[in-house]
């Protein structure tokens, strides 16, 4: 059994999908948490969708986005580029299954800031980026990591989208999710046994350290 191949290529995929979605999922909660409209709601929901819908869903949509004869997929082919079976693809499908654990974690934290701070820094002249980068993401920042850590051990335990867009290949594209999934198909409890207990540590740490980033906060504003 190999195990350090799928653990180093699914915490490498793990955390490209993290880093991706603390750009993406911080952006766009911040422009709904400023965003007054009814229309905000309904976009928040369709974000959501990931975390509701079964993955092997999600993959279906990548493949038909990105395979081949897909949309998107065969303007790629033009260029010799294809995510399907290639640990991009994991990534791809990582990114957006845990994108809604950063994206509710960062919209709750950007609406608990309090905007006559915001207010009052663009009153002594501060301009929209600034006050975002030195007073609204700032205060936010702990609930943003912690809706990082959520999302990273969900990207490194996602299993469904990954197998139908990046396959299971040996030292190529097989996660450490679909290693575990591979060695119970082949009779290998013993390697699986350990896989799992490598991925459920590693997920509970992120757990525990999350925990402590946001509740703590949560009971402090509950108390005033």
């Amino acid at each position: 059994m190999d195990l350090w191949a799928p653990l180093l290529l699914s915490l490498k995929v793990a955390t490209w999908a993290t880093g991706l979605n603390l750009v993406l999922g911080t952006a766009v909660a911040y422009g709904l948490s400023r965003w007054r409209s009814p229309l905000a709601e309904l976009v928040d929901s369709l974000l959501t969708l990931p975390l509701v819908l079964p993955p092997t869903v999600l993959g279906y949509y990548l493949l038909v986005l990105l395979g081949r004869h897909g949309t998107l997929g065969a303007l790629l082919d033009r260029w010799d580029l294809s995510p399907v079976f290639t640990w991009q693809g994991a990534v791809i499908a990582s990114t957006l299954v845990a994108f809604p654990m950063i994206h509710k974690a960062a919209r709750a934290a950007f609406e608990e800031v309090d905007p006559h701070l915001e207010s009052a820094a663009r009153v002594l002249g501060l301009s929209a980026w600034p006050v975002f980068f030195r007073v609204s993401l700032p205060l936010a920042a702990k609930g943003i990591t912690a809706g990082a850590l959520l999302a990273f051990a969900r990207a490194l335990g996602e299993f469904g989208a990954t197998l139908m867009i990046a396959g299971n290949l040996p030292g190529r594209t097989q996660t450490l999710s679909v290693a575990i999934y591979a060695a119970v198909q082949a009779g290998d409890d013993a390697g699986a046994n350990i896989m799992v207990a490598v991925a459920s540590v590693t997920c509970v740490a992120a757990l525990l350290i999350a925990g402590r980033l946001a509740p703590r906060d949560t009971v402090r504003r509950s108390e005033r």
